[in-house]
């Protein structure tokens, strides 16, 4: 195999945070890139928000597929994405992390007999109703490179079959943004704001539909999070669906201590998480950030794919109950909370050990 010409395929927003670390160690060995864009996350406050502040360069191609099912997502990506590799005859796609974007990228490249490497490779809740799971397990299966951001990922891949000599353990790239942009966080103007005339706060983000679609549960957890924030402020960005969920509950605005924030920027996020006494969330990539900034991690979830950030990080798994939730903070609070420590090869250098490898391939 060799690799000249690389294209990289970025949908949302967890994407860009893993691609732009991967961008720049291939631009510096001189590696030939096109960045494709699916718009799977189109809003400007989920998206070029994040491309300027994590400096990527412009997609050269936007496929602007926008929202809908997840099988009109993938489908609609598979085919404008195939003319796109057509047209660019790249020598390998790199994919990153478990959205829509990454599986249909990788089944049209696979037809096309186009190498993938996968970033984020071999992560697994063991939950197939989890939509993303299935896109995990269909894109480790027809990747060619797994580049893993711990051992539980190799682990799993050579469970299912994966010949080692096409794993790589790399380590978590996104923490290599972390690294490089939590100077920059410290200068975050909405912190400053939010946060003034306290000592301690907690940060909530949520968009599973396993937490936000079923109403009942929902509205429990804000009744929760607004008793919380009778001790402490709660600062809450609220995703786009997440707050049309909680606006069809008749709760809309701020309400005492809990913030119902507008999305943010990744570095406002990054300022309000490094400080936060909790910070409760259903997302992965929040989970691996908590564990690195030693910021105790509340998920709400019944499982995974990051169990490292359970084994060795901040995290607790606490499921979806909205009881537990509320017992759970309290703990946190008191001062029982997880010390944590940083997992191997989250050193910000993750993104260097993948384009060494890829030029290896040569």
């Amino acid at each position: 195999m060799s690799v000249k010409h690389l294209l990289h395929v970025v949908g949302a927003r967890p994407n860009f945070m893993k691609a732009a670390p991967v961008l720049s160690a291939c631009a510096q060995r001189g590696l030939s890139q096109t960045l494709v864009h699916t718009g799977q996350h189109y809003d400007a406050r989920m998206s070029q928000l994040f491309f300027d502040e994590l400096g990527l360069p412009k997609p050269e191609v936007h496929l602007s597929v926008g929202s809908g099912s997840h099988a009109y997502q993938t489908g609609e990506i598979m085919v404008r994405f195939e003319k796109v590799l057509e047209e660019k005859r790249p020598d390998m796609v790199i994919v990153y992390g478990d959205v829509n974007s990454a599986l249909a990228a990788t089944v049209t490249s696979a037809k096309l007999s186009v190498p993938v490497a996968h970033v984020e490779a071999g992560l697994r809740s063991f939950d197939r109703n989890m939509p993303e799971e299935i896109n995990r397990l269909v894109t480790d299966r027809l990747a060619d490179v797994l580049f893993t951001p711990s051992e539980d990922g190799d682990r799993n891949l050579l469970a299912e079959g994966t010949p080692r000599s096409n794993i790589f353990m790399v380590g978590n790239v996104m923490i290599d943004t972390l690294v490089r942009l939590l100077p920059q966080a410290g200068r975050s103007a909405l912190k400053k704001e939010m946060t003034a005339g306290y000592s301690r706060y907690a940060v909530v983000t949520l968009h599973r539909p396993s937490n936000v679609d079923d109403l009942d549960n929902l509205s429990a957890l804000m009744n929760v999070l607004q008793g919380i924030s009778k001790d402490i402020p709660v600062l809450f960005p609220v995703h786009p669906r997440t707050r049309a969920r909680i606006e069809s509950l008749g709760r809309v605005g701020q309400r005492g201590s809990l913030h119902l924030l507008e999305p943010v920027g990744y570095l406002d996020f990054l300022a309000l998480q490094k400080d936060a006494a909790v910070v409760v969330t259903d997302s992965g990539g929040i989970q691996e950030e908590s564990t690195y900034l030693g910021v105790p991690c509340l998920t709400l979830r019944d499982n995974t794919e990051r169990p490292i950030t359970v084994a060795m990080g901040t995290n607790r798994l606490i499921g979806r109950g909205p009881a537990r939730l509320a017992a759970e903070i309290s703990r946190v609070l008191s001062g029982d909370a997880p010390a944590g420590s940083i997992p191997p090869l989250w050193d910000g250098k993750a993104a260097e050990r993948v384009a060494e490898v890829v030029c290896r391939l040569n």
